[in-house]
């Protein structure tokens, strides 16, 4: 598989035990006030990239179809971006991080990725994504928001998106990653379905509540 439309994406933690509590309590139950909290979460995975990333850039969340944020009210993506600037602007002022969140559109209302395999995932987001105005993404370096991360087969097809309307890179954030990549070197294949870490006690202790950072030239298997 090639390498992914985006250069690295960082993760605050693992959607497991009050994090997963949290991320549900926001989507599903609305109780925003624990966006804030979340918020900040995100711009600590955010941090990690102070490095690398360029200081001036767009921050685009992953959007909802029109019917799913009718029926929920509200992006959590967005939500979480909100407030993930808001503790940025103290942390990092250097940064120029402009919201962006009627960008990128999804064009069909997909499936829901629970459950799918990898292969299916790709399938079910595949042309999702659309840029609503290019022009505004042309030349531009993109910061991509999500709640979590699990195949990555959504922050390819948005990062796809915005690279082939002309965004110079993407870079993504999210508050939880669901499963461990195997890391795999040159010569090694790919990880299958069957060999993703699933459980808890199979991820190493110093993933946790730190960011982890994938990227296309480390991270080959991303799905």
């Amino acid at each position: 598989m090639a390498p992914p439309p985006f250069v690295r994406a960082v993760a605050y933690g693992l959607y497991q035990d009050r994090m997963k509590a949290a991320i549900h309590a926001l989507k599903y139950d609305r109780l925003h006030p624990a966006a804030k909290g979340l918020g900040r979460m995100l711009a600590e995975a955010i941090a990690q990239l102070e490095t690398e990333a360029p200081p001036e850039m767009l921050v685009v969340p992953i959007p909802l179809h029109r019917t799913k944020r009718a029926e929920r009210g509200f992006n959590q993506a967005r939500s979480l971006a909100v407030h993930a600037l808001e503790s940025l602007r103290g942390t990092h002022p250097q940064w120029r991080l402009t919201l962006a969140s009627s960008t990128l559109m999804r064009l069909r209302a997909t499936e829901s990725q629970a459950g799918l395999s990898p292969r299916e995932r790709r399938l079910n987001v595949r042309g999702a994504f659309s840029v609503s105005d290019p022009a505004q993404v042309m030349g531009r370096h993109v910061l991509l928001i999500d709640d979590i991360f699990t195949t990555g087969a959504t922050a390819r097809a948005a990062a796809t998106a915005l690279t082939n309307a002309g965004a110079l890179s993407v870079f993504v954030a999210t508050l939880a990653r669901a499963r461990l990549v195997n890391q795999i070197g040159p010569g090694q294949r790919q990880a299958g379905w069957n060999d993703w870490k699933t459980t808890p006690d199979d991820w190493p202790d110093a993933t946790v509540r730190q960011a982890s950072i994938y990227s296309s030239q480390d991270q080959p298997s991303f799905e």
